[in-house]
């Protein structure tokens, strides 16, 4: 028997338990040693206490955030109407919750974190491949969000501070105030990360109904404006839906497939604390596609009425929020943009990294250094440029993310969903020598899998505004459907790898 089937006998060290799922044999020591610390052992089942509503309220504080917002109204802002940008991210929400949920079993069934779960296909060295990617990705996110953060910090207090604030000296292109804001939040979103999981879990149930109210009320703000919710409907496409809008269609729907690519492979973070498949399956099929479609669609709408009232679509919230002569509803609506960017940025891009660089040294970082390492890594790459405009956004930044991050999670999918038919060995998962050590604790297979389906759904893509060209233009004609190509080509491959070269009985 290979590593690649169901074990045929009870494995040692683990119990099953009548409802499915899985933990470490009570009593027995845990697993130890260079690939296990606290933050990396699986979940005790007693802990294990997430509901259907604790899952569903984390993708509310997770989805109703400025990033999401910016989402439709970058689709907006490149010349869709409300109807085709609702479609299009109600369309990539639907799909990308089928990789969620299948890679989000692994988590209530044995309690494991991402990192842990992917060295069950990549080895237990070679998971730091797939996690440093992630984390990596993650960082980038928790800059851009942290910077639309400071942004709602800097505006809040030019209102309440004056001028002296708002016109403050520049340095590097913006006022040393806006550096200031984006300094601040940095430092509130570490202090909240520091507190565990819980307090995060805390935060998610109260903050996502506050974000929804927020909303709504931009979008009255808004209708007002305008002169009623007509001219919200009524602004036309700049596309139409011939030619023109199919081009932008498919870059556009793996763009915001790519969105969420990123929890589609660490999602097990979270659903490692469910207390059933049932809380994490219900969850989040309550949660994702519903509430991503219900802000988006007042995303629209809102984008919509500023180009009605403004004259052309005003895509950034902040922004947005900035032009009301209302100091009581401008501080509503900057709160608001605070504490849904908190949500988002402390839930999927710091637990996360944190896990994922946690897992490259287990006994020299841990969950808290983690962390502080996405926050450092978040400002070194330039998070205002990324967001500065809404095609590089969209088209390079999620186009790319999705590429390459959905190449991962085929590979996950088919090794533990084809090959291993959702059965793993708890500790062999930390364990040199196991029969997830492959070779040197590098599965190869997995590996190559990654790279094949890499090139293929990024390289033909275009890298503007970060540089010009393409690194391989004949796969020019692949670059519109990153996420797919990279899905399929790492899910078949890897299987045909398997099959023909398995791997060495453990």
């Amino acid at each position: 028997m290979t590593d690649t089937a169901p074990s045929a006998i009870p494995l040692s060290g683990q119990v099953d338990l009548p409802d499915g799922r899985v933990e470490l044999t009570p009593g027995s020591p845990p697993p130890s040693g260079p690939y296990a610390n606290e933050d990396l052992l699986p979940v005790p089942v007693a802990k294990r206490t997430w509901t259907t509503y604790n899952f569903s309220a984390l993708w509310v504080g997770m989805a109703h955030n400025t990033a999401s917002w910016t989402l439709a109204s970058g689709l907006i802002a490149v010349g869709m109407d409300w109807k085709q940008a609702v479609l299009t991210i109600a369309l990539a929400n639907l799909i990308v919750l089928v990789p969620m949920l299948l890679t989000g079993h692994a988590g209530p069934k044995y309690g494991i974190p991402f990192p842990v779960f992917a060295r069950a296909s990549f080895g237990v060295r070679g998971a730091n491949l797939p996690a440093v990617v992630r984390a990596l990705v993650a960082c980038g996110w928790f800059g851009i969000q942290t910077w639309i953060g400071g942004e709602a910090i800097f505006f809040l207090a030019g209102k309440l501070i004056g001028d002296s604030w708002a016109n403050a000296s520049h340095l590097g292109g913006y006022a040393w105030t806006m550096w200031l804001s984006f300094a601040l939040f940095w430092v509130l979103q570490v202090a909240i990360i520091y507190r565990g999981m819980e307090t995060i879990r805390r935060f998610e149930n109260w903050a996502a109904p506050f974000v929804i109210v927020g909303a709504v009320v931009m979008l009255i703000w808004m209708s007002n404006k305008a002169g009623g919710l007509g001219p919200l409907f009524d602004q036309p496409s700049k596309l139409g839906w011939g030619g023109g809008f199919w081009k932008i269609f498919w870059p556009s729907l793996m763009g915001m497939i790519g969105f969420w690519s990123t929890l589609s492979l660490n999602i097990p973070d979270f659903t490692r604390y469910g207390r059933s498949q049932q809380a994490q399956t219900r969850g989040q099929a309550l949660g994702l596609p519903t509430t991503m479609t219900l802000f988006a669609f007042l995303s629209v709408l809102v984008t919509s009425g500023s180009q009605a009232v403004y004259g052309q679509p005003i895509w950034d919230p902040v922004q947005l929020a900035a032009k009301t002569d209302n100091v009581v509803g401008l501080l509503y609506a900057l709160v608001t943009v605070l504490v849904a960017t908190l949500s988002v940025n402390i839930a999927a891009n710091l637990v996360s990294p944190a896990f994922d660089f946690s897992n490259i040294a287990p006994r020299r970082i841990s969950f808290r250094t983690g962390a502080l390492v996405t926050c450092v890594l978040g400002v070194l790459i330039f998070p205002w440029k990324l967001y500065s405009d809404p095609q590089g956004y969209i088209f390079t930044w999620l186009g790319l993310v999705g590429g390459l991050l959905g190449t991962v999670a085929g590979i996950l999918i088919a090794d533990y969903w084809i090959l291993r038919r959702t059965r793993l060995d708890l500790t062999d998962l930390y364990r040199t020598g196991g029969r997830y050590w492959y070779d040197g604790g590098w599965n190869w297979r997995a590996v190559a899998a990654f790279l094949v389906g890499g090139v293929l759904a990024i390289g033909g893509a275009s890298f503007k505004p970060l540089t010009d060209g393409r690194p391989i233009p004949a796969l020019s004609s692949l670059a519109d459907y990153g996420w797919a190509v990279g899905l399929g080509t790492s899910l078949v491959l890897y299987l045909a790898l398997t099959r023909l070269v398995p791997p060495k009985e453990a």
